[in-house]
């Protein structure tokens, strides 16, 4: 967007937003073209954006952690924003915040129509949905809430996957991934309005890398799920601790008592998958486990988990983690060093 003046950037938080992505925001962005400098050259620049925190009001209000929050406007003050970032807002992940947000919301959508690029982190994305701007348009968000769009919001595609879809920038959205995604979103914004040389440079004063691996290593294979039918239930109770063995689903269907059929109608409408994608999201949540936690070979790995092609194992880890096992156990083991612990049924070598 061309502007006369400095571009400005809104930062809409709410009480349920958390102060870490706050004011990381505030902190990176205010930062553009002042800190470089200063760290280079002893002698800082000059601030190149002008960033707010908006709030409902402009009367100060605590967020997550009781962490208190002081806006530099309440949303109607301005209607000149470049660009309005909306911070995540925490919400159960079975409950859609319907009516929670309706003046933000209609907020957005005026800010929107007047040219704003409006973009999200996390769970605002959430709002965006709520004000109706991610209607037929494909979104990011924290990939724990992907059956909550499936299920409150039909008319927006949410991928799991991303950290950033960009794709709908040209319609004046952009919406970024889990949490720390508004590290790839600031410097996506910088870059848009400052320039490439500017978020290169703000991301060596902060140490700020992007999550080009996607959201797909840190998602849980086994999520939420209906408790209702119980004999669904016991199977996957089951499973839980006999995911390696031979004909899994078979011994399922034995196990509870029901038809194939039927076991398979019942299954899927509890839990949202085939009872072999089931049984394939256990075994690959359990080899994360190991591949996290020891130094077992890989094709080892896979055999525990109920694998007896190594080739198929490292082809479906990849597809259900967007990693290699090699690549997965490279980045999470180094979080914390093997602990002296086997992993079940196997010793460490």
């Amino acid at each position: 967007m061309t502007s006369p003046h400095k571009p400005r950037v809104a930062l809409f938080a709410a009480p349920e937003s958390s102060p870490g992505l706050l004011f990381g925001l505030y902190d990176v962005l205010s930062s553009v073209g002042a800190v470089y400098p200063d760290m280079t050259t002893g002698k800082p620049g000059q601030e190149l954006l002008e960033v707010s925190i908006v709030g409902a009001q402009a009367e100060p209000f605590r967020c997550f952690g009781n962490v208190l929050v002081e806006p530099t406007a309440a949303i109607g003050d301005a209607d000149d924003y470049d660009v309005i970032i909306v911070c995540d807002l925490y919400t159960p992940i079975t409950t859609a915040p319907r009516g929670r947000f309706a003046r933000e919301a209609a907020w957005l959508r005026e800010m929107h129509a007047r040219g704003s690029l409006i973009t999200s982190v996390c769970t605002g994305s959430l709002l965006v949905a709520e004000a109706g701007l991610l209607d037929g348009r494909t979104c990011a968000g924290h990939w724990a809430y992907a059956d909550l769009f499936g299920s409150e919001y039909p008319r927006v595609t949410f991928d799991a996957a991303a950290i950033l879809v960009l794709a709908t920038e040209p319609d004046g959205v952009i919406t970024a991934g889990g949490v720390t995604a508004w590290q790839d979103l600031a410097l996506h914004i910088i870059a848009r309005l400052c320039g490439p040389e500017h978020a290169i440079r703000t991301a060596k004063v902060h140490l700020l890398v992007g999550h080009q691996d996607g959201q797909l290593p840190y998602a849980a294979m086994v999520r939420l799920t209906d408790p209702s039918d119980a004999a669904v239930v016991r199977s996957q109770e089951w499973i839980a601790d006999n995911y390696a063995t031979d004909n899994p689903v078979a011994a399922m269907v034995e196990r509870c008592g029901l038809l194939p059929r039927t076991f398979g109608r019942r299954f899927r409408a509890a839990t949202g998958r085939r009872p072999i994608e089931y049984v394939h999201d256990i075994r690959i949540d359990e080899a994360r486990r190991i591949l996290e936690s020891s130094s077992i070979a890989i094709d080892d790995v896979g055999f525990s988990v109920g694998y007896k092609d190594p080739t198929f194992f490292r082809r479906l880890f990849k597809r259900k983690t967007g990693l290699t096992p090699a690549a997965y156990r490279r980045k999470f083991a180094a979080i914390a060093p093997y602990v002296d612990r086997p992993a079940r049924g196997l010793a460490a070598g």
